[in-house]
């Protein structure tokens, strides 16, 4: 009898878990196409608005600020809301921000992007944790699915932006609104989820828990490489179809170019938390990440070698990857999921806090030489820097 209660227990719950990670699955691709749709279209947003690089570059950077303020307030909202209603505001957020962007206004864009950063910053922190809390058995699959799952939209968006723009029935505006489709089909998706995850009963101080954190060494690290991991890759996001135009080459296929960096990112985000969930210590992957984006950075450097798509591919693959070992690292540092939550909170604030400022000085960069070369090398002097953190942040341990 009691053998007979479980099967069907067991069965029971399986359609439940398919939902669940249905829902994970749509939150993730919305976390990444508002961002990535807008870097190949600078340059056309540049020609029809009249805005500078500095203000276009504020623009990149407006929703990496909204995630260093709101990551570290999220604990707060799942407190008082439970963590399904709290993913499913965001996505509310996600698709208001969308399409308020899209208005002709130049105001409405940076307010779009503000309010979808906003949302974002909640979908961000959340999913380590709820994946922790539901899928203890299985995080690297379900990590490896979901870090894929957001760098497949990621590649999307910035694939096909250009080509959307082009269409007079669409226009930049259009293509950057159209993703508000997306978005609101993962929130009538994930809604049932608010009936079926039950508020935590108990929850620790948040004041006390952010503390405890605060003193870490091993907390800070984890944040650091995630900063230097999402400094990267969003000064790659933002400029690298620009770098690409300035050598020659046109807007479709810098935009393809950045597609294709964001595809092999899927690559990276499927296998490498796959492989760091069989593994105690992952400082190895951390070298070999750091290793192949130092020698992309280093031919993307140096134009005369030529092989574009190598370098490409071989960034967007170690960014990918580091970024979905980040996820991995903040699961395996943590004990719980109320501990998830809190990490993911303190490292994605700081972590995008940091981040924040890299389109800025990348660009700035190139403003004070002319010679994107010089923007390049720096980011090969933050990868250095990523490695030295990542692998203290690698070692097997909790905060």
């Amino acid at each position: 009898m009691l053998k007979t209660d479980l099967k069907a227990s067991e069965t029971n719950s399986q359609p439940k878990q398919a939902l669940l990670i249905a829902g994970i699955l749509f939150i993730a691709i919305n976390l990444r196409t508002a961002l990535a749709s807008l870097g190949p279209l600078v340059s056309t947003i540049r020609e029809s608005t009249g805005l500078s690089n500095s203000m276009l570059g504020l623009l990149t950077t407006l929703p990496l600020l909204a995630f260093g303020v709101i990551s570290m307030l999220t604990p707060l909202f799942t407190k008082r809301f439970g963590m399904a209603a709290t993913l499913a505001g965001a996505l509310l957020l996600i698709t208001i921000g969308i399409l308020v962007r899209s208005i002709d206004f130049i105001p409405a864009l940076y307010i779009g992007t503000i309010l979808s950063g906003i949302g974002i910053a909640f979908g961000n922190v959340l999913l380590p944790s709820l994946v922790k809390r539901n899928f203890e058995s299985n995080l690297g699959l379900i990590t490896s699915l979901y870090s894929g799952i957001m760098a497949i939209g990621a590649a999307s968006a910035a694939g096909i932006s250009v080509p959307l723009a082009q269409n007079e029935a669409f226009g930049w505006r259009g293509a950057l609104g159209v993703w508000a489709i997306l978005s609101l089909m993962a929130f009538f998706i994930w809604l049932p989820q608010v009936w079926h995850i039950k508020k935590a009963k108990k929850h620790r101080n948040f004041m006390k828990a952010m503390k405890n954190l605060a003193g870490s060494k091993l907390a800070w690290k984890v944040a650091i490489f995630m900063g230097l991991q999402s400094f990267a890759f969003y000064v790659i996001l933002a400029w690298l179809p620009d770098i690409l135009q300035s050598r020659g080459f046109d807007a479709t296929y810098s935009g393809w170019m950045l597609s294709l960096s964001q595809g092999t990112g899927v690559l990276g985000s499927l296998l490498i938390p796959i492989w760091a969930g069989r593994k105690k210590d992952q400082r190895s992957i951390i070298l070999v990440l750091v290793l192949l984006e130092a020698i992309s950075l280093v031919g993307l450097m140096f134009p005369e070698t030529g092989f574009v798509y190598v370098w490409v591919t071989l960034i967007g693959f170690a960014l990918g990857g580091s970024f979905g070992l980040v996820l991995m690292l903040i699961i395996f540092r943590s004990e719980d999921s109320e501990t998830a939550a809190e990490l993911s909170g303190m490292a994605q604030s700081i972590g995008y806090l940091l981040a924040a400022t890299g389109p800025i000085i990348f660009g700035s960069i190139f403003d004070l030489t002319g010679n994107w070369s010089y923007s390049i090398g720096f980011l090969l002097i933050i990868a250095a820097v990523k490695l030295y953190m990542g692998l203290d942040a690698g070692k097997p341990g909790k905060v």
